[in-house]
């Protein structure tokens, strides 16, 4: 069991390449938190995470965070199992808070083609909030099929496919502390 272990370690370390380091990441989350704080100011916003790739965000950017807020989780699929978006978006679990007339902040882990965070802001629009904002941590600014307006972004990265800080490939590697791109 140990040596399976060992190796599954060594095949991973082999594939994967640092793209953002553990510290970057904490400083920055540190920065859009406090920017966040400082524009909801006397304001209580519903933040609402996209599961699962953004729980690990999610938790850093609140305890950084200096106003009151509250949080709700949506899931949707789009991926499968695969490296490719699939282009067909399916809610797996929507809010249980309802929004209406509330300021709404959209926490996504990674921006690829836009459809995924399309949907569910027009989802959410519907709804009628107050205001809805997206903060995203990372943005693959020359894959976007949709143009989408983003208050915050943490990171602009290139065209790859990145895991770690609660990004997945096939559920693995959502553990790791910073953000990787998976070589091939």
């Amino acid at each position: 069991m140990i040596r399976k272990l060992q190796n599954f370690l060594h095949l991973t370390k082999q594939n994967l390449k640092t793209l953002i380091s553990r510290s970057k990441l904490k400083k920055r989350v540190k920065e859009l938190a406090l920017e966040i704080s400082r524009d909801y100011k006397n304001r209580n916003p519903i933040l609402v995470a996209i599961l699962k790739g953004s729980f690990v965000f999610l938790a850093d950017l609140i305890r950084e965070m200096k106003i009151p807020h509250e949080i709700d989780f949506i899931s949707v699929a789009s991926y499968g199992s695969g490296k490719k978006a699939s282009g067909v978006v399916r809610l797996l679990k929507d809010l249980s808070t309802n929004i209406e007339g509330k300021d709404v902040i959209i926490i996504e882990d990674i921006i690829d083609s836009g459809l995924t965070l399309n949907y569910i802001r027009n989802n959410l629009l519907t709804r009628n909030p107050k205001s809805l904002e997206v903060v995203a941590l990372l943005d693959k600014k020359k894959r976007k099929k949709v143009k989408i307006p983003l208050k915050y972004v943490g990171f602009f990265i290139p065209d790859s496919f990145v895991v770690g800080y609660g990004l997945d490939y096939d559920e693995k590697y959502r553990n790791l502390p910073y953000i990787a791109e998976l070589e091939e």
